[in-house]
């Protein structure tokens, strides 16, 4: 017989709340340790899942700590996005970024815990929309003129290695005045990527939102 329509939906809902409960379970694992050697039944006790729905879901761990990354990541654009959206500028969307990145850290401190935990490596091989936009605004200051860079998946690869170290300052030491470092570090970046000194800080300096 085949399946209602509402049984469907009640079907496709429940599919997934099961794959967002093991989700959240690989986020607070990567949040609180970095760990990946828990075993399935563990992290499916976590998620309060049966062990086979795992496999309904993923293909290994590596599968769910891979989506757990790119879940933190895409809540991560998610947050500063708004605030970018209005700037033309590549330049002013660059240090943009930098620079909201230490509220998002603050009001979602979860985040800063897994990208720390989780690496460059894993970062930078991710597709999602934080990627996708820092490699349009590479890819637009480079054809506009505004960045003087030679290899672009190099000067990438730069900034994703400065934000996480950004980042990790902050996880590390919280006593820091976060804006004012996040500042300094998009003055650096801008720099790096072509712009004279003196417009460098401007650009790091113009008012943005709050990223909340």
């Amino acid at each position: 017989m085949p399946m209602s329509a509402s049984n469907s939906n009640r079907f496709q809902r429940r599919r997934s709340e099961t794959r967002r409960a093991l989700v959240r379970a690989a986020r607070q694992i990567l949040a609180e340790s970095g760990d990946t050697t828990a075993s399935i039944r563990s992290i499916a006790e976590q998620a309060d899942v049966g062990l086979g729905s795992f496999y309904n879901h993923f293909a290994s761990k590596q599968d769910l700590f891979d989506a757990a990354v790119a879940d933190a990541l895409e809540e991560y654009a998610d947050a500063i996005e708004g605030d970018l959206r209005a700037l033309d500028d590549p330049a002013e969307r660059v240090a943009g970024g930098v620079r909201l990145s230490t509220r998002v850290a603050e009001s979602r401190p979860q985040i800063v815990r897994i990208l720390c935990h989780s690496g460059l490596g894993r970062i930078h091989a991710g597709r999602g929309p934080l990627m996708l936009r820092a490699q349009r605004d590479m890819e637009q200051g480079i054809a506009s003129g505004r960045f003087a860079v030679a290899d672009p998946v190099i000067a990438l690869s730069a900034l994703n290695a400065s934000l996480l170290a950004l980042l990790e300052l902050w996880f590390t030491e919280p006593e820091i005045d976060s804006d004012q470092a996040a500042g300094t570090m998009a003055e650096m970046l801008l720099h790096m990527l072509g712009l004279p000194e003196d417009e460098a800080r401007d650009v790091a300096q113009r008012p943005l939102g709050s990223a909340g």
